[in-house]
C-alpha cells in the first residue's frame, strides 16, 4: 500500500506539506509514501521515493538528489512500450503504466491490457493506473502487474477501507 503525494498545480511548499502529512500518517511504516515528480521533496520529507514523469529528472539524477543514505524507490510513469523500455534501461525500480482503462480525465487515452502486458515483459515491476476497479485489478494481476494505482475506486467508495481491500485482493492469494 502506498500514498502518493501528487499536486500538479500546487507550489513546492504545498506539495512538501502534503508529503510531510502522508509520512506522519504512515508511521510506523504502515504504507509507502511516494512524491510525484520531486525527488528533492521526497528526500526532505523522508518519503519512501518518487514517481517520475516524462518531464522530470532522469532516474540517475533523482537518485543523486535522494542521496546515498536514502534507500528510495524510483518509479517512472510511462504511456508507451518505448517509454517503458527507456525507463527500464535507466534503472528504475518500477513502472507506472497507463491509462489502461478509461477514466473521467483520460477517456480517450486508453492503452489497454496489450500495453500492460508488453511492459510487464520487460521484467521490471509494473503498476497499472487509469480506470482501475476491483475487477480490473484482478485483470491487471492476471496480466502480470505487481499492483495497481487507483484514485476513484478508493476515494469515491462508500467504504474506502473495503475498497482498498478489494483492490489488493488479487495479490493476497500469493
Amino acid at each position: 500500500m502506498a500514498l502518493v503525494a501528487r499536486a500538479p498545480l500546487a507550489s513546492a511548499d504545498a506539495l512538501a506539506a502534503l508529503a510531510e502529512r502522508f509520512v506522519s500518517l504512515t508511521r510506523p511504516p504502515m504504507a509507502t509514501v511516494l512524491v510525484t515528480g520531486r525527488a528533492d521533496i521526497a528526500s526532505a520529507t523522508g518519503a519512501s521515493g518518487v514517481i517520475l514523469r516524462r518531464r522530470d529528472l532522469a532516474p540517475s539524477d533523482a537518485r543523486r538528489v535522494l542521496g546515498p543514505t536514502h534507500a528510495a524507490i524510483v518509479l517512472q510513469s510511462v504511456h508507451s512500450a518505448a517509454e517503458a523500455a527507456m525507463a527500464a534501461d535507466q534503472g528504475v525500480d518500477g513502472l507506472v503504466v497507463g491509462s489502461i482503462w478509461p477514466t473521467t480525465t483520460h477517456a480517450g487515452a486508453v492503452a489497454g491490457l496489450v500495453l500492460l502486458e508488453a511492459v510487464v515483459a520487460l521484467g521490471v515491476p509494473v503498476f497499472a493506473i487509469g480506470g482501475v476497479t476491483a475487477a480490473r485489478a484482478a485483470e491487471a494481476r492476471q496480466a502480470g502487474a505487481w499492483g495497481v494505482a487507483a484514485i476513484t475506486a478508493a476515494w469515491d467508495a462508500p467504504d474506502c477501507y473495503r475498497a482498498a481491500q478489494a483492490l489488493l485482493a488479487p495479490w493476497e492469494k500469493d
